[in-house]
């Protein structure tokens, strides 16, 4: 029996609930006709006029995702009645018991979960918005324009550790005074214009994930402080399937754009972890990268062309080509920009013809060694598939935590398994790890990359561990977020880091960053933690670690100031044996700190100039990467 599942196009999600859920064993085929439903896509011109999406996520974000947290306000881990269940139906978890959860929670934080959970209670006060009136009217007059308290808090913070702590209560220090919904390059024009004249700044928020505090309100700004909300601006304004193009807006949701390209038969196949609430706009200004990036390329490999709005004036390249030899080029300034030079109102995309075939699989390994081995080897040889992630043993015991109840054939399947891994192959059950796979192609393309990649992984003591195992690997991405929720809600502090780093530092870089956290959590007295890591992304010259960490915080006079000492000394760590400040979260605000000792001195220099050319009045004024978040070295003042 083949280690691995298989669907075909027409089976692929066309919404949230089925990215996660209902992925099926379908009849191999080969060709791309007998394998995608015509019925169920939509006929595309060559050059199809404007898509105007309707989003999933509505204007009244609290309507359908949770306040005081992390997704969908119907999806999250409870405990009741002394199990673990997941709520919902959007998830492969959801509504299911997960037997092990607890006893996993016991063993690594020892909490009492007998104790009520600490839920917060949507705020009813807020600060009051400091926005004049004559500004608002003039506002109005170019979109929807809303200073009422929940839409101005919903959108005061992204989704770091310190965000969701002064979130649930409701203890920012500064809020935005009020929020814009344009629908249009033109009224970003309009309003970037307005801002400028009247010296109030301007925050772009997509889809309000990024962990790295960069949509934060700088606590000291004494200026008003107006959202852009760029949800409204969601529309496909053309795609040309003979060229594989599209011209999108930049706030559409991930899901969104998937699933209305997907109705036509195509993909763009950036898929981050965010990718069900994350927009197009917050992909180019973090530089984002997708779980499927070894078939479709990061973002700035899929990004063709981008239209950006800057005090200065509109920033675009004249002419729509695959390559240009011009000078530097700014469209490579833009990503990664955070926010700080302008708003991304219109990107034209790669796009790409749905995959015929999809398959998930597995890979077990005795240790964290070789499973390293096998995917520096894959990565030699270019042999990567659309997705491959190796979990550490604390990754994998995590992944068993969460994993539902099964039928008895499941169960003695597993337990098959089990006993084959562990006492014929001799793999210890405390050290070995999990490759998961997802692979897109042709059939013969996949049965060729299965063959050789299972004899790679023989290479190094790998066997195949099934293909359920692959896709609730996969799967499990977009339900691990929901997890810190349920953890703050019993005094358990959790979150996450990541970094690049060249495939010979790899492993130091691993062993010290977990050595130097289990040190951090001893001088402090801190007994019961957890840290973790997976190996998520690879390149030719090396590849990208999360980290996760989480600890039982009771005692602590400061939890999150606590858990923000820790992390502070794990980068240090990270930086030291020669991993980047982030592979794909960037700066922010959390990690500014490390932003000269990355770029150096005359690339900081270099930030600040293009900042002084492009908004001297500071109007994108949220203080990320080098930026003094009040006022910057170029003298950038407040005339207000």
């Amino acid at each position: 029996m083949s280690a691995l599942s298989e669907i075909n196009a027409k089976n692929m999600p066309e919404d949230t609930k089925l990215i996660n859920k209902n992925i099926s064993t379908a009849t191999k085929s080969d060709t791309m006709n007998s394998l995608i439903d015509k019925n169920n896509i939509k006929s595309v011109s060559d050059s199809e006029t404007t898509i105007k999406v309707k989003s999933v996520i509505p204007r009244k974000r609290q309507e359908l995702l949770k306040w005081y947290g992390w997704g969908y306000k119907d999806s999250m881990f409870k405990l009741e009645d002394g199990n673990a269940i997941f709520t919902g139906n959007r998830y492969s978890i959801g509504g299911k018991t997960l037997p092990y959860c607890i006893q996993w929670v016991n063993e690594n934080f020892n909490v009492d979960i007998t104790k009520p959970p600490k839920i917060p209670l949507l705020p009813d006060s807020f600060t009051r918005s400091r926005l004049p009136d004559n500004i608002k009217e003039e506002l109005e007059k170019i979109a929807l324009v809303s200073v009422d308290g929940l839409d101005r808090l919903i959108r005061a913070h992204g989704q770091t550790l310190k965000d969701i702590s002064l979130l649930r209560s409701n203890s920012f220090k500064r809020i935005p005074d009020a929020v814009i919904w344009p629908e249009s390059h033109e009224q970003v024009v309009q309003i970037v214009q307005c801002a400028s004249r009247h010296r109030f700044v301007i925050i772009p928020f997509g889809g309000g994930t990024s962990v790295s505090g960069a949509i934060t309100c700088p606590e000291d700004e004494p200026r008003p402080i107006v959202v852009l909300d760029t949800s409204d601006m969601n529309s496909i304004l053309w795609m040309d399937k003979e060229q594989l193009l599209a011209r999108v807006q930049a706030g559409i949701v991930g899901q969104d754009l998937e699933r209305e390209m997907r109705a036509r038969g195509f993909t763009v196949g950036h898929e981050p972890d965010s990718y069900e609430f994350s927009t197009l706009g917050g992909w180019v200004a973090t530089r984002a990268s997708g779980m499927k990036k070894n078939t479709y390329g990061n973002i700035e490999e899929l990004v063709v062309q981008t239209k950006v709005v800057t005090p200065a004036g509109v920033i675009e390249r004249s002419c729509r080509v695959p390559r240009i030899s011009c000078g530097p080029d700014w469209e490579h300034v833009v990503m990664g920009s955070e926010g700080c030079l302008g708003v991304v109102t219109e990107v034209t995309l790669k796009i790409r013809p749905l995959p015929p075939v999809v398959r998930y699989g597995s890979l077990v390994f005795p240790h964290w060694e070789a499973g390293f081995k096998f995917e520096r080897e894959v990565a030699r040889q270019r042999l990567q598939p659309s997705s491959i992630r190796l979990m550490d043993n604390e990754q994998f015991r995590f992944g068993h935590a969460v994993k539902t109840e099964s039928s008895w054939g499941g169960v003695i399947l597993d337990g098959l398994k089990k006993f084959y891994i562990t006492c014929i192959k001799g793999f210890d059950p405390h050290k070995l790890c999990v490759v998961t796979l997802l692979m897109e192609g042709s059939s013969e393309q996949v049965a060729d990359r299965e063959k050789k990649l299972n004899a790679i992984a023989a290479l190094f003591g790998g066997i195949p561990g099934g293909a359920n195992n692959g896709e609730v690997g996969y799967t499990l991405t977009f339900v691990i977020a929901y997890i810190r929720d349920l953890a703050l809600e019993y005094d358990i502090v959790a979150e996450s880091f990541e970094t690049s780093v060249s495939w010979d530092r790899t492993l130091s870089l691993c062993a010290n960053t977990k050595r130097r956290v289990r040190d951090e959590c001893a001088r402090r007295h801190i007994d019961r933690y957890l840290i973790s890591c997976r190996l998520t992304q690879t390149y030719d010259a090396g590849c990208c670690i999360y980290f996760y960490f989480a600890f039982n915080s009771a005692g602590c006079t400061d939890a999150v100031a606590t858990y923000e000492e820790i992390e502070d000394a794990a980068r240090d760590e990270i930086l030291a044996n020669g991993g980047s400040i982030s592979h794909h979260h960037g700066i922010g605000k959390l990690r500014k700190k490390w932003y000269e000792q990355t770029v150096s001195s005359a690339g900081r220099r270099l930030l600040l100039a293009a900042k002084q050319a492009l908004d001297p009045d500071n109007i994108f004024a949220l203080g990320n990467m080098a930026f003094d978040e009040y006022t910057n070295e170029h003298e950038i003042k407040s005339k207000l």
